[in-house]
Order: C-alpha cells, then sequence, then structure tokens
C-alpha cells in the first residue's frame, strides 16, 4: 500500500485514467464509424423508449384523474342507503354526517331513469334529484353550468318547472334554454288497464357540461320534490351522498361515516359503485407500464451489439492496456463506464423529451390535427373532450431509475468479453 492510499497494483477502481478511457471509447473516432452508429442508435433508441414510457404513462395518468374527478364531480365520494329512508330520515343523517370532521357536505338525492322526448327524438336520461339548496353548495356542478346557473331551478316565473339537462343530451333533442323537455317515465299509476306512462314537460334552465359524453348525453337534474313526484317516491329518498374534504383519504372518510351510523345503513363509496370501471384503468395502467418497460429494455439491447462491435475492434487497444498493467477490472470497470454514460445520456434526454410533451401535448394536438384536417381525439370515441396528461414526478423518477438500471444491465455483457480479451491473442496479427 502507498502513501496515497492506492494499492500497488495501480490505481483506485473508477479513478481518472479509467474515466478518461471511458470517454475516448464512448466518443469513437473516424475509422470507427460503424462503432460509432450503433452507440447513437443505442442512445436514440434509449431516449425515445423512455420518452414514450413517460408520455404513455402521464396521457393514462391524465385518463384516470379526468375521469374520477368528473365522477366525483357528479357523483358522491360516499352512500349512505336504508331501505324506505323517508326524507325527514335523511335530514336526520344529514345534520348527523356533517359534523364528521373528513365530512364536506351531505345531502339526499333520488335517482331514476325515464326518456326525454321532443319532436321526432327519442333520448334515455338519468334523473337527478336534488334541492336547490345543495345544487348551489356543490361547486363542481355549478362551474359546469352553461351560464352559472338559473335561479328559476325549481319553481319557474311562468309556473313551469325548471330543470338542467346536459348540453349533449339538449343538442341531440335539438332543444335551446327555455324550450319545454318532455319526460316520461315507464313507472306510473296503477289503473284497471294496467300501468300508466306518467308524462310531464320541464323547461331548460341551464345546460351542465361535465366533458364526459355518457354524462353529458344522459342527465337531467330536477328539483327533489319534483323526481320524487315524477319517479313516485313519495317522501322517500333513494340515498344520502357525502362529499369528503379529501377524497384521496376515501377509506377513513367511510370509516368516520359508518361509525357515525347505527346497524341497517348500507355504506359503501364511488369505487364500489363504479368498481368495474376502477378495476379496468388499473389493470390497463399496469399493463401498459409492463409493456414500455419492456420497450425500454428492447432499446437498451442495442448497447450490447453496439459495445460488442467496440470490443471487436478496440481488441488490440484492450491487449495494450493488459499488457502495461491494466487488470481485468480495470477493462471491465472501463467498458461499463461508457455502456452506463451512453444509458444515462439517452435517459436524460428522454426524460426531457416525455415531459415537454406532456407539458405542451394540447397545442401539440392542435397542430397535428390542422396538418392532417382530421379530428385525432374523437370525444365520442373516448368519452373526453381533449387529450389528456398529467406527470406523476415520482413515476418520472423511477422511469429514470428503470433506464440507467438497464443500461448498466446490458452494458455488464460486452464489458465482461473486454476483460476476458486474451493480450497474447489479441496481439499475434498485430
Amino acid at each position: 500500500m502507498s502513501r496515497n492510499g492506492k494499492t500497488s497494483r495501480g490505481a483506485a477502481p473508477f479513478s481518472l485514467y479509467e474515466r478518461l478511457i471511458a470517454g475516448r471509447l464512448l466518443f469513437a473516432t473516424r475509422k470507427d464509424g460503424g462503432v460509432a452508429l450503433m452507440s447513437i442508435i443505442a442512445f436514440v433508441g434509449v431516449a425515445l423508449a423512455v420518452a414514450a414510457l413517460i408520455a404513455v404513462m402521464s396521457i393514462m395518468n391524465g385518463f384516470r384523474y379526468e375521469l374520477v374527478s368528473r365522477l366525483l364531480g357528479v357523483d358522491g365520494h360516499v352512500y349512505v342507503q336504508a331501505p324506505n329512508m323517508s326524507l325527514e330520515e335523511a335530514a336526520k343523517l344529514q345534520g348527523r354526517l356533517t359534523e364528521l370532521g373528513p365530512v364536506e357536505t351531505v345531502y339526499p338525492m333520488v335517482a331514476g331513469q325515464a326518456l326525454a322526448s321532443t319532436q321526432g327524438a327519442v333520448a334515455p336520461v338519468v334523473i337527478r334529484g336534488v334541492t336547490p339548496q345543495d345544487m348551489a353548495e356543490t361547486p363542481f356542478l355549478v362551474e359546469k353550468l352553461n351560464n352559472g346557473g338559473s335561479p328559476e331551478f325549481g319553481e319557474g316565473r311562468n309556473g313551469g318547472e325548471v330543470v338542467y339537462t346536459g348540453k349533449r343530451l339538449a343538442e341531440q333533442l335539438g332543444l335551446s334554454i327555455g324550450d319545454a323537455i318532455t319526460i316520461i317515465s315507464p313507472q306510473g299509476a296503477q289503473t284497471p288497464f294496467g300501468t300508466s306512462v306518467r308524462r310531464k314537460s320541464y323547461l331548460i334552465g341551464d345546460y351542465i357540461e361535465i366533458g364526459l359524453t355518457e354524462l353529458d348525453g344522459v342527465l337531467v337534474y330536477m328539483p327533489l320534490d319534483q323526481a320524487q313526484l315524477f319517479l313516485g317516491k313519495g317522501g322517500q329518498v333513494d340515498q344520502v351522498e357525502v362529499r369528503l374534504n379529501n377524497p384521496d383519504e376515501i377509506d377513513a372518510g367511510v370509516q368516520a361515516v359508518r361509525a357515525a351510523l347505527s346497524p341497517g345503513y348500507f355504506v359503501f363509496d364511488w369505487r364500489d359503485r363504479n368498481r368495474s370501471l376502477f378495476n379496468a384503468l388499473q389493470v390497463e395502467r399496469m399493463a401498459m407500464r409492463l409493456i414500455l418497460m419492456l420497450v425500454v429494455l428492447i432499446a437498451a439491447l442495442n448497447i450490447i451489439s453496439g459495445f460488442t462491435m467496440m470490443v471487436r475492434n478496440k481488441a488490440g487497444d484492450i491487449a495494450i492496456l493488459r499488457t502495461v498493467g491494466a487488470p481485468r477490472a480495470a477493462i471491465m470497470r472501463v467498458f461499463l463506464m461508457s455502456g452506463a454514460s451512453l444509458g444515462a445520456l439517452g435517459t436524460l434526454t428522454g426524460l426531457i423529451l416525455g415531459v415537454l410533451f406532456c407539458e405542451f401535448i394540447g397545442p401539440i394536438q392542435g397542430f397535428l390535427e390542422f396538418v392532417f384536417q382530421t379530428n385525432l381525439f374523437d370525444a365520442e370515441v373516448y368519452g373526453l373532450d381533449h387529450l389528456p396528461a398529467r406527470i406523476d414526478y415520482a413515476e418520472v423518477g423511477f422511469v429514470a431509475f428503470w433506464g440507467f438500471l438497464v443500461s448498466v444491465v446490458v452494458t455488464l455483457i460486452p464489458a465482461w468479453f473486454a476483460a476476458r480479451v486474451d493480450p497474447v491473442e489479441a496481439l499475434r496479427y498485430e
């Protein structure tokens, strides 16, 4: 052992001379054009694969965020049901649950299905009955109203009942604000001649545009008392909807609501109500992540071919290094640093490209639609009126780690072959 801490056999691992040699290998000279080309291909492959992984996962996150936020904007976070729940009982529950810490708002609701008709057009609708006060205290719904809401939600000036409809529903029926919409319920009164279909006309006070075509095409918000009358609920409600201060803490909210209720009430949350959609989003997200991780791995495999060619071209140089005293471990570290540097540069470039793509996805979508004169993201097909992207920087960090890891792992193979080069055989014909 020498004074400066280095072994007598040479410099310490990853020393300056090893890094300099690794840099010379990474930037091949003109006569090694084939090696340089393979390095460029490997670099571009890793960069594009990492960018694609970030872009696709961000779009998946955007889809999930948009769908969940809009579903939760319309629906409650937690639901409380009981057989034959009266409006008075729901009012008592409302007062009891409002006092809970995690709870923001509580309101009773009546829900049902019917048909909306106009001259020459019929469409299925979903009726949601809420009180005008609860409607005004739901910020998401107020923001989605076309004109900020009508003060006549309920009883209009001319005696007609005023409802809010989804914008796409009104467009399908050819109706505007102030027009009359006729709603038909098959659950009418019983007569000696059978069931009498219930039919009534309402005035459209405003449009609601949630942004989900499945909701905008069916929703009809009706005052609670009118919905009870039209759907034949009497003085009963279907459920009590609870909105939490923090929807991400849904489990704690459900436990708090259950603890505050006596036995006999059925409590569930939005995940139970949309179980198939929630599971589909989770499975699709995991599947896409796995597939794109494999794409990054395949792109990184180009490093093996490039550095294997480099080992063959640089066999004489490797032999000279071995002859002057460089150990096999040093040769392996040199090639490992070169491959890891190539993978790190490709990963960094991919991160920048992926983040920039997600940040400017709106202008990119508009530019492509202008160039190709087509709608690349049809709301009728995808259920959203724009292509969403939401960057999760924790996931970006994982992508960076994965891109660098596979680059290091695949470089181990050519680095091991370089360390196994026999100086005698390599210099025999030099």
